[in-house]
């Protein structure tokens, strides 16, 4: 049921020197969220939405009840998961002059300066639908809270059909929904966090935050919103630039982001690294960057597993060469979202440093099926690209050539009831269609019974997609 909080004796604002070593945080008696200190920080400045996403017992709602204490603001702090539309805004009175008017109580929404939603993936849909205006712009029924300035959310991890963590109930967020969260913070769990903090955490008590702690998280505010403006000055064209090259590249990972959410990201960057500067001047921006991505980015609240390694390549690339010209032909072989196309023009751009060629490739060998993958390689060969490769690329690539340019020597006894006796025989089916007098039909049969000896076709499906996919990647390569 919502609860009203009793605000916190006002603070002054005048900002104070802020040690590297003294943490808001911590000084509000949070345990181990130095890691997020920047996000958190950053979603206090700009007033962003913000999701925190933990097992039960990681101090989500205690963390976001103790700053709005901290701020002096009158919050609101409902159980989504028994939310009813009244609870929100009072009971509907038709007015005299029939305008919908409504008898607020004191747990109503009006005249909040923050709301907090526990437990939003827990809520019903219909009640969903009712918090998504609150959090993307501030409204209720078309009725603007003027007062409000923070929204706030909490959930368990969602429970998916791949991934059954013992939270029944905690379901992915709607992909829209999830979206309008500027910020999708992780809670620290209880082993990432160092001997000292876990006793503190077990000796703490439920003690009123002091005047003076609650002014450092003031002043480390005031010090974000005063740096804003200078991140915008210097960082916000290459900032951009990296936006965009990193949302290429994470497309090119299976991640997808929305528009809206680059514009998101644009400004959470630039958000974080003026906080990370508050909190330490000597603050890295590309860490900031990397910092910002990971906690911005929504996938998390809908139940889809983003890797960190896949995301620390991309933001990598994307930081690299956020600042190249325009023009630099290494920018749209990295923008490009189809690997056959990113290799097509690295071997086209015969300049390429020969690290960054063998990267490119590389990466996009890994990437491309069965078929499609044999098909890059003997483009490789076929142009001489494969000289421009380092060693360890060019053997790899040379291993697989070898095996699409003379006909694979294999032997495996397989009975009739057998799935791969089933594949082969789709196997020799597509090798009987082809062309024995075409010059390059036996590269095309040479592929696909090398995919198979390699066990990398598990179905007579698998079979005819690496067929179409080889004859697909050939004709690309011949259309450029």
């Amino acid at each position: 049921m919502p609860t009203r909080a009793r605000p916190a004796p006002p603070v002054v604002s005048s900002p104070a020197p802020l040690p590297v070593s003294s943490g808001p945080f911590k000084r509000l008696g949070l345990q181990g969220l130095e890691g997020i200190a920047p996000v958190l920080l950053a979603a206090l400045a700009t007033e962003e939405p913000l999701l925190l996403i933990g097992p039960h017992g990681t101090a989500k709602s205690l963390l976001l009840t103790r700053v709005a204490t901290a701020l002096n603001l009158e919050f609101r702090h409902y159980n989504a998961s028994l939310l009813n539309f009244d609870d929100l805004v009072g009971f509907p009175l038709p007015g005299k002059d029939g305008r919908l008017e409504y008898v607020k109580t004191p747990a109503s929404v009006w005249g909040a300066g923050a709301v907090i939603f526990d437990e939003i993936s827990r809520c019903r849909p219909d009640i969903q639908n009712k918090l998504f205006p609150i959090i993307h712009e501030r409204k209720v029924q078309g009725i603007s809270l003027d007062a409000l300035r923070y929204r706030w959310a909490a959930m368990n991890p969602p429970s998916t059909e791949d991934d059954d963590n013992g939270y029944l109930g905690s379901e992915p967020l709607d992909a829209a929904l999830a979206d309008r969260f500027a910020f999708v913070v992780e809670m620290p769990a209880w082993a990432a966090l160092t001997e000292s903090e876990q006793l503190a955490i077990i000796r703490a008590e439920d003690e009123p935050v002091a005047p003076e702690d609650a002014q450092c998280l003031a002043d480390a505010l005031a010090r974000t919103r005063a740096a804003l403006p200078a991140m915008r000055a210097s960082l916000a064209e290459g900032v951009a630039a990296y936006v965009r090259m990193l949302a290429a590249l994470l497309v090119q990972a299976s991640v997808a982001l929305s528009p809206r959410r680059a514009g998101m990201l644009f400004r959470s960057v630039l958000a974080v690294n003026a906080a990370a500067i508050a909190l330490n001047p000597a603050a890295s921006p590309s860490e900031a960057a990397l910092l910002a991505v990971r906690f911005a980015l929504p996938q998390r609240a809908q139940g889809i597993p983003v890797a960190h390694i896949k995301l620390l390549a991309a933001h990598r690339d994307a930081w690299r060469f956020a600042n190249i010209s325009p023009a630099d032909p290494l920018k749209a072989i990295l923008c490009a979202a189809d690997p056959l196309e990113r290799l097509r023009l690295a071997v086209a751009t015969p300049l390429l440093p020969k690290p960054e060629f063998s990267r490119v490739v590389a990466d996009s060998l890994a990437l491309l099926r069965p078929g499609a993958r044999e098909a890059a390689v003997v483009h490789l060969f076929e142009t001489g690209a494969v000289g421009r490769l380092n060693a360890a690329i060019a053997g790899q690539a040379a291993s697989l050539y070898r095996d699409i340019a003379t006909p694979p020597d294999f032997s495996e006894s397989l009975h009739a009831s057998h799935a791969r006796f089933q594949t082969w025989s789709r196997v020799k089916d597509l090798l009987s269609l082809l062309d024995p007098a075409h010059p390059r039909a036996h590269l095309r049969a040479n592929a696909l019974a090398a995919a198979f000896a390699r066990k990398e076709l598990a179905t007579p499906g698998d079979a005819e997609e690496a067929s179409r996919a080889y004859v697909r990647a050939e004709n690309h390569f011949k259309a450029a």
